[in-house]
């Protein structure tokens, strides 16, 4: 169950989602607290985990990465040891950025990022030799709209 947020947490959260490296200071400043505040807010919402962690967004064009593949899986296979198989497949890829289980026509999406389509082929084939799956359908991303959106609090 979602847990309720006042004007400062919600301040805080959207000002941390536009600029995580801000300082102590600057996000103080930000949101109109004091610094002590600020940090104490802070250290709450990371202890009733509603912040996983801080990073960098990188651009994945300038770090060579330009290509943007979406991958839809189906399955006729749904049993913990298949998808424990799946999963550890999956997940030992570092170009799969985002992968969900989802609804629908689909079983499985994966976005991968990568270099090229020869790059991707190599992911490709490495996944299906390490498990069986029954269609696998991709998608090339021509241009990133929208991407990386802030959560709307």
């Amino acid at each position: 169950m979602a847990e309720k947020l006042d004007h400062f947490d919600r301040a805080l959260l959207q000002a941390l989602q536009r600029d995580a490296g801000l300082s102590q200071r600057d996000l103080a400043e930000r949101i109109g607290l004091s610094q002590n505040a600020c940090w104490r807010r802070l250290h709450a919402l990371r202890e009733r985990g509603m912040i996983r962690h801080q990073t960098v967004l990188l651009d994945p064009e300038a770090v060579g990465l330009g290509l943007t593949v979406f991958v839809m899986v189906r399955t006729r296979h749904h049993s913990q040891d298949w998808l424990d198989r799946f999963r550890e497949a999956v997940v030992s890829v570092p170009n799969v950025i985002d992968f969900y289980r989802i609804a629908g026509d689909y079983d499985y999406m994966l976005k991968i990022v990568t270099t090229d389509m020869n790059a991707f082929d190599a992911i490709y084939r490495s996944l299906i030799a390490r498990v069986e799956l029954d269609t696998v359908t991709s998608y090339m991303a021509m241009e990133a709209i929208c991407d990386r959106r802030d959560l709307p609090l």
